[in-house]
């Protein structure tokens, strides 16, 4: 009897145990079944390309580029930018996208209310930039910042302790000073960088580079400013963006390849994680 009812419990029992994964796997079903029937036009002719939000790595926009590339009938991109900037590295690797695609197609950047430091150099070489008349664009420089939280430690009664080889393996860290040696290393690795990213935007933008302090001292500019430095080529709406768009390709009406339904949901919550990344670690290039 006993046996009996052990068999007659077992699922009760598994389901008790490993609940959290039940309800994940239920949820993964729903999403699979309600969503995954939502796949891109066949007939599209433009696509929208999405750079928004903080810049964490390049994996999720690199997928949105490759599905481009490989619909014969895609004819042009219109890039939408809303971006703070983030890493240096993911941000460049951008840019390198959008240039490759700009060689295979026109893109045509539409900024709706930011485009600054790594967001700019992700956009700055597609074929046109508008911009909203109420957006920010600029803040051309690179920016290496990190905590001391040494005093904070010391009135915890904490001490740090470990072993390390080389003399600047614990460059920026948080835990003391940095010695001099560490801050003209770091002052230089940020310096090289910076010079590469005006060497860049100069490239992108056909713009003077003895003339960078006009353009890539870190500063923001309003979209009227921007448009006088050459940072941008146009104020307008997204609709004049489009129109721009279908100018360059001949497209008379314009069909958009859309994202499947799980696709666009998945992408999401990848965007919200990598804000609450960015928002919880403050040392970073951007």
């Amino acid at each position: 009897m006993k046996k009996f009812a052990s068999f007659l419990l077992a699922p009760f029992v598994f389901i008790t145990n490993y609940f959290k994964a039940c309800v994940f796997l239920l949820i993964v079903i729903i999403l699979i079944i309600a969503f995954g029937a939502g796949e891109p036009k066949s007939q599209a002719n433009l696509a929208k390309l999405y750079l928004t939000g903080p810049i964490i790595d390049s994996q999720s926009f690199y997928e949105q580029v490759r599905k481009i590339k490989n619909n014969p009938q895609i004819k042009g991109v219109l890039l939408i930018i809303n971006s703070p900037g983030g890493a240096m590295g993911a941000s460049i690797e951008i840019s390198d996208m959008i240039k490759s695609l700009r060689s295979k197609m026109p893109v045509v950047a539409y900024v709706q209310s930011l485009m600054a430091s790594g967001g700019y150099y992700g956009g700055m070489y597609a074929n046109s930039i508008v911009a909203s008349r109420g957006a920010l664009i600029g803040s051309i420089g690179v920016i290496f910042s990190g905590m001391n939280v040494e005093n904070l430690m010391q009135k915890l009664g904490l001490q740090n302790q470990g072993i390390h080889a080389g003399e600047y393996k614990e460059v920026g860290t948080m835990m003391r000073t940095w010695n001099e040696n560490e801050r003209q290393f770091l002052t230089s690795l940020i310096q090289e960088e910076y010079q590469m990213f005006i060497e860049d935007v100069a490239d992108a933008r056909g713009l003077s580079i003895e003339n960078y302090k006009s353009f890539a001292e870190g500063k923001i500019f309003s979209a009227k400013n921007a448009l006088k430095l050459k940072l941008i080529d146009e104020i307008g709406t997204q609709d004049r963006a489009i129109d721009l768009l279908c100018e360059m390709t001949q497209v008379d009406e314009p069909i958009w390849m859309e994202k499947g339904r799980l696709e666009g949901l998945l992408d999401s919550l990848v965007e919200q994680s990598s804000k609450v990344a960015f928002s919880a670690f403050g040392s970073m290039l951007r």
